[in-house]
């Protein structure tokens, strides 16, 4: 089963933006993803995922099939947008769910856990519309 695990800009329970913590927390909070993504690679369970740039660089675009209409951000309600993504193949919600704990539980500055909300997701496949 694959799920998405989703990363936004909720801070859980540390308020302090990114950009005032220290070199070295940062360095500390993403090798936490890495050496969790490599552990989730070496079961087989990684598929896949990305930390992505901030809302101040996102465009929002829209077409009706001719030229597009681009609006750039950032954009007020942020806290929502997407800040990263893991793609992971697990046997069971259940596992999904102790994936994304360990997400939450990612460090921030002084080395507290985030516990910031994760929230996961099934990807729907073919056998989702069988019985329709």
């Amino acid at each position: 089963m694959l799920f998405l695990l989703v990363v936004d800009y909720q801070p859980g329970v540390v308020d302090t933006p990114m950009e005032q913590w220290s070199p070295e927390e940062i360095k500390a909070h993403m090798d936490y993803y890495d050496d969790l993504n490599a552990e989730l690679l070496q079961t087989g369970e990684y598929v896949g995922g990305h930390a992505l740039t901030g809302p101040d660089l996102a465009k929002v675009v829209t077409s009706d099939g001719t030229a597009p209409e681009v609006v750039d951000g950032p954009f007020t309600e942020y806290r929502r947008m997407l800040a990263g993504y893991q793609l992971v193949d697990v046997v069971s919600e259940q596992r999904a769910i102790e994936i994304a704990a360990r997400v939450s539980a990612v460090p921030g500055p002084g080395g507290v856990p985030l516990q910031q909300p994760i929230t996961v997701r099934r990807v729907i496949s073919s056998t989702d519309f069988e019985s329709l």
